[in-house]
């Protein structure tokens, strides 16, 4: 007889689906409706596709649409993404960077506001907002992002600074090429998108889960099919039902914690899990490749 996927897997395909809307619906508008029309630049392989767009119709007057550049940049990305991040991961960011093309294409370019530094806030508030929920829900919108995510996991740096130190190469050619008050106006919406992502989704930082269940065989068997981190048992009694229990304690990072959320769901929804941030570590802390090479390693 066919297995139904429950109701709580559905949820969450739901909501992947409706922050990837989301994603792509933001995208779109901070570029058409504020950094298209105020020749402000945008963060990352977008800002890139612009500077690609405004370059061959100021010096070549060949008119492109920037939203196609985007997805035609966006392809050798996303094969790094499914060798270096994850099958999953890159469908969902691939299929996000699509519909911010298509939408690009089909809206119109509305200026709803003259003033440029107006314009730079809200695209790079706007365009990060979806840029960070869709790295919470485990995907991106492509591009830098990709990229980004590759060092943040090798360096552990902040992927909001990495984009940061990526992009400086946009503010600085389109101040060379089309007047520094652009530049200006790109660093602004830069740094508005980074802090944006930052504060959303913040993958570098360590996070210590108490997870308390009474079936810790079950949900440590689900933890370690989702991700290749150590997990500490400790018995526990429920000082109000004197019931016995068992506390599982691990430590990830903040970009793991959709991963354990969804090990936790599926396999003791009645548990309770606390999230506390964790300053430091010491002693084997795997970084995501190292985690691959100790699957390969135990599948062998």
């Amino acid at each position: 007889m066919k297995k139904f996927k429950s109701p709580v897997v559905w949820w969450e395909y739901l909501k992947i689906t409706i922050v990837l809307i989301f994603s792509a619906i933001t995208g779109a508008v901070s570029f058409n409706f504020f950094f298209i029309p105020a020749n402000v630049y945008a963060s990352g392989l977008n800002g890139f596709a612009q500077l690609f767009t405004g370059i061959s119709a100021e010096y070549f007057n060949i008119q492109m649409e920037t939203g196609l550049i985007i997805l035609l940049l966006n392809i050798p990305i996303a094969i790094l993404g499914w060798f270096k991040i994850g099958k999953t991961f890159t469908m969902l960011s691939f299929m996000s960077s699509f519909l911010v093309s298509i939408l690009m294409v089909f809206l119109p370019v509305v200026q709803l506001t003259p003033d440029p530094i107006m314009n730079a806030l809200f695209g790079g508030v706007i365009g990060g907002a979806g840029v960070g929920f869709a790295l919470k829900y485990g995907f991106s919108t492509g591009g830098m992002d990709i990229i980004a995510m590759v060092l943040a996991q090798t360096t552990g740096k902040t992927i909001g600074n990495l984009m940061m130190v990526m992009n400086a190469i946009i503010a600085i050619t389109a101040g060379a090429l089309f007047g520094w008050e652009y530049s200006f106006y790109t660093i602004l919406s830069i740094f508005a998108f980074t802090k944006v992502v930052d504060a959303i989704h913040t993958s570098h930082q360590k996070v210590t889960a108490l997870i308390v269940t009474t079936d810790p065989d079950t949900l440590v068997e689900a933890i370690h099919k989702q991700l290749v981190r150590g997990i500490t048992v400790l018995p526990a009694t429920g000082g109000y039902s004197k019931t016995n229990r068992a506390v599982l304690m691990v430590v990830i990072s903040r970009y793991e914690i959709y991963s354990l959320e969804q090990a936790v769901k599926e396999s003791d929804a009645a548990a309770f899990v606390n999230f506390m941030q964790t300053n430091s570590v010491l002693g084997e802390f795997l970084s995501s490749d190292q985690q691959k090479q100790r699957r390969a390693s135990e599948v062998r």
